[in-house]
């Protein structure tokens, strides 16, 4: 008999990085998430596991025990990167500020408490590298040594190098050293999207035309591959793009809440299941809200297909440390 491993979520979103897991035969136990399109998401996807929709702030690690029944061996989540993040103009200028000081940083010590308190075999803590940089992670070791876990790891991996046709390079902290072997061939745009019907016909959920106004129109299709029709700048100066024409052949840029890609071929956007697809979820997750919450979902997710090289990681070291 194969043992099943259990995990619990913590602002778990629309389940990418649970999905992952799920598909590695880890029983999902519950997800917590105070968005309500995510919410419903969840729950639609994981209709076997539990969910708390509340704030984090809000939440006693005993309810998630008195909820589930037991103590999970896994404890996974994605705190809000906004602090940390270099896109975020408005990021505090003070490094330690971001943690101690921002309120959605501070939702990263949240997560810090109920590992401390639930004690898990393992937790993997997702983010961007900035949560790591300038005397953050001294920071971060400082808190996890408080809650009981002496030795953490600062996994960085980037998402590409698993499967999932879009770049993404982000943070895993754990209690465990995590490096999946990489996958040989790297999965471009056109392989990802290319067998998709047109949009609109029904067959495939979350894959309907998005509305962009004429002049919009007027101005992408001009876009040739790799070119933006939108640039922003983000902390530190630096310049973001937005409104890329995809190159068919080769990975996308990351997908992010507010990306929206101009379709390799075609004069219109991405739909929600392309994006989706960029970001390694299978069809049948399906994504419930607006629109807007149905992209901001899919692109604050974990890629499912990085979030299962990770599962295959922690089950190996779960069955040789505890079998």
């Amino acid at each position: 008999m194969v043992e099943e491993f259990t995990v619990i979520d913590i602002f778990s979103g629309a389940g990418g990085f649970s999905r992952g897991f799920k598909e590695e035969g880890f029983k999902i136990l519950l997800g917590l998430d105070n968005y309500p399109p995510a919410a419903r998401t969840f729950r639609e996807n994981f209709k076997e596991s539990f969910f708390i929709e509340e704030d984090v702030k809000e939440i006693h690690s005993e309810d998630i025990i008195n909820t589930i029944g037991c103590k999970p061996d896994v404890v996974i989540g994605g705190p809000p990167c906004e602090a940390f993040t270099r896109t975020n103009v408005r990021r505090e200028r003070i490094p330690l500020n971001r943690l101690y000081k921002d309120p959605l940083g501070q939702l990263t010590l949240h997560f810090i408490r109920i590992v401390g308190d639930i004690k898990p075999k393992v937790f993997v803590m997702e983010n961007v590298p900035g949560i790591i940089e300038n005397g953050l992670a001294l920071a971060l070791r400082r808190e996890f040594k408080r809650v009981g876990y002496s030795e953490i790891f600062f996994n960085i991996l980037k998402a590409e190098d698993y499967g999932v046709p879009s770049h993404r390079k982000r943070v895993f902290i754990s209690n465990i050293r995590i490096k999946p072997p990489k996958v040989r061939k790297r999965i471009t745009v056109i392989e990802a999207i290319g067998d998709l019907p047109p949009p609109g016909t029904g067959e495939i959920p979350n894959h309907e035309y998005v509305s962009i106004s004429r002049k919009k129109l007027r101005k992408i299709a001009k876009l040739r591959w790799g070119e933006a029709l939108i640039h922003y700048q983000g902390a530190e100066g630096k310049i973001y793009r937005n409104y890329i024409r995809l190159h068919p052949f080769k990975i996308a840029p990351t997908v992010m809440g507010s990306s929206r890609f101009v379709h390799p071929f075609e004069n219109r956007l991405l739909t929600v299941r392309e994006q989706a697809r960029l970001m390694s979820f299978p069809d049948d997750h399906v994504f419930y809200g607006s629109k807007d919450a149905q992209f901001n979902q899919v692109g604050e997710a974990v890629p499912v297909k990085l979030s299962q090289a990770i599962a295959q990681e922690v089950k190996k070291y779960l069955l040789g440390k505890f079998k």
